[in-house]
């Protein structure tokens, strides 16, 4: 496929080689408006906002994914593939399955567990573990650990329902995963299929075990830590 896509109306080299990857179109202009230096618009199809600016010298851009598997697979995929992308960074909300995570907390999704069946176009021929980069992580944790902040590193899991009526979520917390998004386990496949790299990074905006949650100004606040550990991080 040649560019621009159905999706992304940016032009070859329009993106750096790593993108930060949010959900929300929105978070992506706040990323962009706040963080990041000369900041240009380089898509907007379907109001997914992407940019690409400077932060601390440092050349990255940033573009929502939309919300689900589905979305960040068209997103991610293209991004890679299409644009030579060699990065992305999800920043994204999930909550909480495990006892010893609290609010605000950093969850780095080492491998991504999932009740998706996005795995099925490759054809393996038994279960793939979608799994992050190593590189990323390392300096992710790194990084959290000079800040201060607190993190726990492990399984998350990439669910394609968001109201969870049966309850299966505490089922794969007895199984140690740390939390519940939306969107870690496409953006792992398509990484890993790409020969590419890619990290959730999450922040815990509310806990299904305590019914914990965080109001939408706290979330605002919160998301401000995960934003900069992933620009900090973020390779050129």
């Amino acid at each position: 496929m040649s560019i621009p896509t159905p999706h992304i109306a940016a032009k070859a080299g329009d993106f750096a080689p790593t993108v930060l990857m949010p959900g929300d179109p929105l978070r992506s202009k706040y990323i962009a408006d706040h963080y990041l230096d000369n900041a240009v618009l380089v898509n907007n199809v379907r109001g997914v906002q992407g940019y690409t600016g400077y932060y601390k010298g440092k050349r990255v851009s940033v573009m929502a994914s939309g919300m689900g598997i589905p979305s960040i697979g068209i997103y991610s995929y293209e991004l890679f593939n299409f644009y030579d992308v060699q990065n992305i960074i999800r920043i994204g909300s999930a909550g909480a399955i495990h006892p010893d995570l609290k609010v605000r907390d950093l969850v780095f999704g080492q491998g991504s567990c999932t009740n998706s069946d996005y795995a099925r176009q490759f054809g393996m021929p038994g279960t793939l573990a979608p799994i992050c980069s190593y590189d990323l992580l390392e300096k992710a944790v790194a990084k959290a650990k000079e800040l201060g902040f607190r993190y726990k590193v492990g399984n998350v899991l990439a669910s394609d329902t968001f109201y969870d009526d049966g309850g299966s979520s505490a089922v794969w917390g007895k199984m140690g995963v740390l939390a519940v998004e939306m969107e870690s386990a496409a953006l792992y496949l398509n990484a890993a299929r790409a020969g590419k790299n890619a990290l959730c990074i999450c922040t815990i905006s509310d806990h299904l075990l305590t019914g914990d949650v965080l109001s939408s100004e706290e979330r605002q606040n919160s998301f401000n830590d995960m934003m900069v550990l992933a620009l900090e991080i973020a390779p050129c």
